[in-house]
Order: structure tokens, then C-alpha cells, then sequence
């Protein structure tokens, strides 16, 4: 995947109807009206995606008080997901997207380093859409550890 694929402030959010944890089909267009941050992170139940999930948790309150909904993105399943969510009590949507078809759209799939080796999958990257459904901000290959923080200093949010 080439840096031609990836979204910018401005672009329109690519549409996507993905499974959640509950077996239950959400679209991007469920929220049309709100601000969403979208993240994608590569597996759940690993250390640094429960890191994430858990600053993502740890911060719904002040996220929602500006008006955001967060949706979690990855290629696991939807019961992983729903294990994932009971595990760490998640309380945000966790979207599975075995196929890729949104990773691909929001060019959150592609080509990364790992440990000294270029391999293909999941780049880690939050995208902040708002309520007309048009990207505001697209980070990509954010790291795990602190993402969350720097997140709410770049939407105004005291941290």
C-alpha cells in the first residue's frame, strides 16, 4: 500500500457496515451527526491494543462530553472481540473486519516495519470524522502507549 491511499483532513470518510462484538452490523452512517474517532489496531487481547483500548475506555467520558463516539477496528473476530470486550470492559463498539474491505479504505493496511523487518498488516492509525462525515484527522502508525493523550491535546482536550 502507497502513502496514494491514504486519507487526509478533508477527504470523505469511507462508508463501511462491519459486525460488532455482539454479532450486530454498524455502519459508519449509524453516527451520521456525531464526530467519531475510528481506530484500527492489530489484534485484540495483546498488550499494547489493550493498552489503547483500556486509554480509550479510561477516556470516553471526556471524549463524549465534545461530542465524540469511539469505534475500535480490527481484523479479529467478532468473538475475540466480544472476549476482548468483557475481558477489559471495553464499553465502546469493537468492529470486526475479517476481510480488510474498511483496513483497506482508510489505508490502514500495508507495508511496516517489525522489528528490523518489513512485513504487511495492520498499521496502527486513528482517524477523527466529523458530524458531516468528513475526515478531520487521520493519524497514521500512532503508537499504543500515550496515543490517546496526544489524541485529546490535537482536539483541544485538556490532558
Amino acid at each position: 500500500m502507497t502513502d496514494s491511499t491514504r486519507l487526509s483532513a478533508g477527504d470523505t470518510a469511507p462508508s463501511f457496515t462491519l459486525t460488532d462484538q455482539d454479532g450486530e452490523p454498524v455502519s459508519l452512517a449509524d453516527f451520521a451527526g456525531s464526530k467519531v474517532v475510528l481506530y484500527f489496531y492489530p489484534a485484540a487481547m495483546t498488550p499494547g491494543c489493550t493498552k489503547e483500548a483500556c486509554d480509550f475506555r479510561d477516556n470516553l467520558g471526556s471524549l463524549a462530553s465534545d461530542g465524540y463516539r469511539v469505534l475500535g477496528v480490527s481484523k479479529d473476530s467478532p468473538a475475540k472481540l466480544k472476549s476482548f470486550q468483557e475481558n477489559d470492559r471495553l464499553t465502546f463498539p469493537l468492529l470486526s473486519d475479517t476481510d480488510l474491505a474498511a483496513h483497506n479504505a482508510y489505508g490502514a493496511w500495508g507495508e511496516k516495519s517489525l522489528y528490523g523487518k518489513t512485513v504487511t498488516g495492520v498499521l496502527r492509525s486513528t482517524f477523527v470524522i466529523d458530524e458531516a462525515g468528513l475526515i478531520m484527522l487521520a493519524l497514521y502508525n500512532v503508537k499504543a502507549i500515550g496515543h490517546v493523550a496526544g489524541l485529546r491535546k490535537k482536539l483541544g482536550q485538556g490532558v
